[in-house]
């Protein structure tokens, strides 16, 4: 019997034991596409000898060193490359564990902003529903996915949530891409204007939404519109791409593909690659010389920031990534996975939807694709779909609640940045074969 506390109790998992480029090894000798990266981390995929050689340089010379007595020649190199490769504007990093550590790090970056600038009455945070910023407390109250807060309500402070850029849920027949995109920015500006412009200090959103309703992107120029209205009422902009960053929609940061630059950017996952636990917040100018000609501090830390092995890991990742072009493999794989999951599934009659940027892909199930209704959720479809693919030794990311935290059954895929044609074909028809196995039994159920 384990005497860990698993994710699902009742449910035995495989031990994985060895990892190799795009596979996983279990201790039966099994091996599985990893076509998820886990949860969208294992950019570079597994056993990498460029990054295991940097943590083995890393360990042999320093492996911990605490942030409040001195800094690492990791970190500030990791520093270094990431604010070369941002966006114009940034100009520091702050480093953390994970990707709900950069979020709460970044709501708290907002805070003192305004507070170091005579401004403590901005307080609110808006973001939108069926959003995902991590599950520590800050993160969660940001975050909009009803099923993973109901319970914690009691313990989250107030935030306030609009509808999401969501071109297949929300968007009305014969409404254009760009009428749309001015409706669901306008949401943003009305709840501003009901707060109270002086009391908001942020608005919280994925660049392309993740986990919680399937890489979503928003749609024509809605995040240059969302940029305008924080600016015309002096609010944060921060993006969160923990996720869908990195890389993993085909350019480094997946703002640079609508023009938006943000107040905070906040980064893990593909960061370090799975390599070591690592995240970062990314602040521009602005927010830092509000800190340098202020207090000179920011309040806040945890014990590991810094870590010199997670900062090694990570600038042998991004390395590995620049030297190797990888981001021109994630644009021309992305767009093959997108041809071959249109052959596969465009005529499925319980695919509603497929979309995604890059090699940040996502299938929408629904029982009926005229009306876009979902399964019934307690079939948990998604959950068939992950036992099935996991038989026919693939990792994919399903998710139920698509819609509104209850409601709605997709598939996410997130594969290594390293994958060929050979490999995208397989993740497909393996996806394919999965997904008919698993409604196989759903369709018996309601026939």
């Amino acid at each position: 019997m384990s005497r860990i506390l698993h994710r699902q109790i009742h449910t035995p998992l495989p031990i994985a034991v060895g990892g190799k480029g795009v596979e996983l090894f279990d201790a039966e000798g099994r091996s599985y596409i990893d076509a998820s990266g886990g949860a969208a981390v294992s950019c570079l995929g597994h056993g990498h000898p460029d990054v295991t050689a940097a943590l083995h340089a890393q360990a042999d010379k320093l492996a911990y060193a605490h942030t409040s007595f001195f800094t690492t020649e990791p970190a500030e190199a990791l520093a270094d490359r990431l604010i070369e490769d941002a966006p114009k504007g940034m100009s520091h990093v702050y480093f953390v564990s994970g990707g709900s550590e950069s979020v709460e790090a970044a709501l708290k970056m907002a805070r003192q902003y305004f507070v170091e600038l005579g401004q403590p009455e901005r307080r609110n945070v808006i973001a939108r529903r069926q959003s995902y910023h991590g599950n520590t407390l800050g993160a969660l109250a940001t975050g909009g996915n009803e099923w993973r807060r109901t319970q914690f309500r009691p313990l989250l402070v107030e935030t306030h949530h609009i509808d999401p850029c969501f071109a297949y849920r929300f968007q009305q027949p014969n409404e254009s891409d760009q009428d749309y995109a001015a409706r669901a920015a306008q949401a943003l500006e009305d709840r501003i204007l009901e707060l109270g412009p002086e009391t908001v200090m942020a608005f919280v959103a994925e660049t392309v939404v993740g986990a919680t309703a399937g890489a979503v992107p928003p749609v024509a120029d809605y995040l240059r519109r969302i940029r305008a209205i924080c600016d015309r009422y002096g609010v944060l902009l921060i993006l969160d791409e923990v996720m869908c960053g990195m890389g993993r929609t085909g350019t480094l940061h997946a703002c640079e593909q609508d023009g938006v630059v943000p107040d905070l950017m906040t980064i893990a996952k593909g960061l370090g690659g799975g390599y070591q636990p690592i995240g970062a917040v990314l602040l521009g100018r602005h927010i830092f010389d509000s800190f340098a000609n202020g207090s000179g501090f920011f309040q806040h830390g945890h014990t590991y920031l810094g870590h010199p092995m997670a900062c090694a890991a990570a600038l042998a990742v991004q390395e590995v990534i620049r030297r190797d072009g990888l981001l021109g493999n994630v644009r021309e794989m992305g767009a093959r996975m997108t041809r071959r999951l249109g052959e596969r599934f465009g005529n499925h009659p319980h695919v509603g939807d497929i979309r995604g940027r890059g090699l940040f892909m996502a299938v929408e199930l629904v029982e009926d694709r005229s009306t876009k209704a979902p399964f019934d959720p307690k079939e948990k479809l998604h959950a068939r779909i992950k036992r099935e693919a996991m038989a026919r030794g693939l990792m994919v990311y399903p998710m139920g609640g698509t819609i509104d935290g209850a409601r709605g059954d997709h598939v996410l895929l997130a594969p290594p940045f390293i994958v060929d044609e050979q490999i995208v074909d397989a993740i497909v028809e393996r996806l394919g074969d999965a997904v008919d196995a698993a409604l196989a039994g759903v369709k018996l159920k309601a026939a």
